[in-house]
């Protein structure tokens, strides 16, 4: 039978956004322990079970590489034992990459959990990368937040988290630009290059993907059609064979070179047709988002 615990392991690297995940969690009416140590991990679960009358809870537990990395490569091993218990267990990681990191300690001005007197700020990034490599490796939902800001990663955590009930796969479709980056969060990465962009009519340029003109443009373009149909179909056909391996999350990013209008399209109407057989299904526009972030 079940147990009506379920709990939610929220690891990744310093500065990815673990704290604004806990938080969030929080907000949300779930219990958060923070910097518990792995080793510390069964006893503790153990401990709520026991306390548990028996009603519905979420606790979020928070692990980072400041404990031994023999526990940290021992995280995979104790969540399958604790899902053959009947325990409802998630691992969630956020990443982002190196530069970013660098960029937001340098900001911020806090000292790196691993760093030393005789090690750079780089060097610890990359030893904290390492330790967590199987931890990563393992988890459920990983979330790169190189190009998310703190209230957007909250909608995440609150679409692909809080809204999850049951054995429900998380579907989410992610427009992006490859001028930017491919997000590593992503299962599954489509090119939509090769079509007619928007960009290049001058009336077209200032808006995205969502606006009425450009919708209209992309519409009346045969390749567009075909390479929707395409898409939809091979979404739709992951979709079920990831919920029949009682997957838990699914992602698909679909880029253009600026992930304002194309992906944006594409993303937009792909998810007018999925909806129905995935309920929930939520939408990221990490370009959009990004440009949002840099207006004054």
């Amino acid at each position: 039978m079940a147990s009506p615990l379920r709990i939610i392991l929220v690891s990744g690297l310093s500065g990815a956004g673990k704290s604004v995940v806990l938080n969030a969690l929080e907000d949300l009416g779930h219990y958060c322990v923070d910097n518990l140590p792995a080793s510390m991990l069964e006893p503790f679960v153990a401990h709520a079970l026991r306390s548990s009358d028996g009603s519905a809870q979420t606790v979020a537990i928070g692990i980072d590489a400041r404990d031994a990395g023999v526990s940290l490569g021992g995280i995979p091993a104790a969540i399958d034992e604790l899902r053959r218990s009947g325990v409802r267990c998630e691992l969630l990681v956020v990443i982002a990459a190196d530069t970013e990191l660098l960029r937001r300690f340098g900001e911020t001005k806090r000292r790196h959990p691993l760093s030393r007197e005789s090690a750079s700020l780089q060097e610890a990034v990359s030893r904290e990368r390492q330790l967590l490599d199987p931890v990563i490796q393992a988890a459920d939902l990983v979330v790169d937040t190189t190009h998310m800001g703190v209230h957007e990663l909250r909608d995440v955590i609150v679409q692909r988290i809080d809204r999850r009930r049951g054995a429900e796969l998380s579907v989410t479709l992610v427009s992006f630009g490859f001028k930017h980056g491919v997000p590593g969060d992503c299962d599954f990465v489509f090119d939509a290059r090769t079509l007619p962009n928007p960009y290049w009519t001058v009336a077209l340029r200032p808006l995205t993907g969502r606006d009425a003109e450009v919708v209209s443009y992309l519409d009346a373009q045969p390749a567009v059609g075909r390479l929707l149909e395409e898409f939809a179909q091979f979404i739709a056909a992951r979709i079920e064979e990831h919920r029949a391996a009682r997957r838990r999350y699914l992602t698909f990013g679909i880029g253009c070179t600026g992930g304002q209008h194309r992906s944006v399209y594409l993303v937009e109407r792909l998810a007018e047709r999925l909806r129905e057989s995935a309920p929930g299904l939520a939408v990221r526009h990490s370009a959009l988002a990004a440009a949002e972030r840099s207006r004054p």
